[in-house]
């Protein structure tokens, strides 16, 4: 589980990774570089600098001295090459997928995959770009769904919602022998309960809007790649969609990651104690937590995982909207919000703007409720859950 060497190491980068005092006249916290370009004394220098935007300020479209900071925080802490961060998770995941793929191309899926990035996958068609999804996290169902024209594996690891665990070495390898790149949403473990990469995977994206951000007032996303991938990325899929992180919000992600390593210990126990609590509940059929021994993946998350977040979900015996309803709604500590990975605890629910046999048709019973256990002090957390299952 947790390695200690690896987490100080991660604490380190939080803190200090790409940061130059010198550079910044020894301010503790970097400025937020929020001019829109650069000035050079020479045409002739800033050609050069055009030339290789890469690593040369020029137009905060491309590279921006704060936001590089959050990127070389990023890469380091997923032990990758490069990272680039975007306006949102969606556009990163989106960034990914354009990178990697052309007309006539086909996605694979691997189980259940966050919504709006299936509604993004699925717009795709209209470029002549296919998908299916095998709903297994078996890696011989995998291996028998990869298709002639499959280009892309994409994972999100715990699955969206029913958070089971896939085996990131296990389709690393079964990708790389057939030619495929491989992408993960690594937003639930974060950078330090699980490292992607060292796997095997090609591109890590997330939405910095969760743990990374940790405050609920940013909406960022970020990709995470080798030197190679990003040279092509930086001037295709990052320069010419425009979809970037500005400065501001840089700054508030370098807030956030430096205390998070602090805040993921809280979330994961705070969130081992709320699912220890609903999996006792005479009122709860089931609780989805890669935390507890009776997880079907239990045994691949200690191999796997070096911590566990804040996100779990539990399904109740009854299992019906008018159930789910009342239970969310006498909840006091927890509030009704669509996002996690922050300082509150939220609850919701797939079983709101759908009938029950659409959910049960795509796996999830009508009785499922997502929380995301803040950082509150934990018996309120049990007591609000207490008072609402009854």
């Amino acid at each position: 589980m947790l390695l200690q060497d690896q987490y100080d190491e991660d604490k380190r980068i939080c803190l200090y990774e790409g940061e130059d005092p010198e550079r910044f006249l020894e301010a503790v916290i970097p400025p937020t570089f929020g001019n829109s370009l650069f000035l050079y004394p020479t045409l002739d220098e800033l050609g050069q600098a055009v030339a290789d935007e890469r690593k040369s300020y020029v137009y905060w479209r491309g590279t921006n001295p704060t936001v590089e900071i959050a990127e070389k925080k990023l890469a380091a802490l997923e032990r990758g090459e490069r990272c680039k961060c975007f306006a949102s998770g969606a556009a990163a995941i989106s960034a990914a997928l354009h990178n990697s793929l052309q007309s006539g191309d086909h996605i694979l899926c691997v189980s259940h995959v966050y919504q709006q990035t299936m509604d993004l996958i699925t717009y795709l068609q209209k470029f002549g770009i296919t998908h299916s999804v095998v709903p297994s996290v078996d890696i011989a169902d995998i291996a028998s769904a990869i298709q002639p024209g499959t280009k892309v594996i994409y994972v999100e690891s715990p699955t969206d919602l029913q958070l089971r665990l896939v085996d990131l070495q296990g389709v690393a390898d079964l990708a790389k022998s057939r030619g495929i790149r491989t992408i993960i949403d690594n937003t639930w473990a974060t950078p330090l309960f699980q490292k992607p990469l060292l796997y095997g995977f090609d591109i890590v994206v997330h939405s910095a809007s969760k743990y990374l951000g940790g405050h609920s007032d940013l909406v960022g996303g970020a990709v995470i790649t080798s030197a190679a991938v990003m040279k092509e990325l930086f001037e295709k899929e990052y320069l010419l969609y425009g979809g970037i992180m500005a400065p501001a919000v840089a700054s508030l992600l370098l807030r956030g990651l430096r205390t998070l390593p602090l805040r993921m210990k809280a979330h994961e126990e705070n969130a081992l104690q709320v699912a220890r609590f609903l999996s006792s509940h005479g009122a709860v059929a089931q609780v989805q937590y890669p935390g507890l021994p009776s997880h079907p993946d239990y045994e691949l998350g200690l191999r796997q995982l070096h911590g566990y977040s804040g996100l779990l979900t539990f399904t109740l015996q009854e299992e019906s909207y008018e159930a789910v309803q009342q239970v969310i709604d006498k909840l006091q500590v927890f509030r009704i919000g669509l996002s996690y990975g922050s300082f509150e605890s939220l609850a919701l629910s797939p079983n709101y703007g759908y009938n029950e046999e659409q959910l049960r048709q795509q796996g999830f019973s009508p009785g499922l409720i997502r929380l995301a256990v803040g950082l509150e002090p934990v018996q309120e957390l049990i007591a609000d859950l207490e008072q609402a299952l009854q």
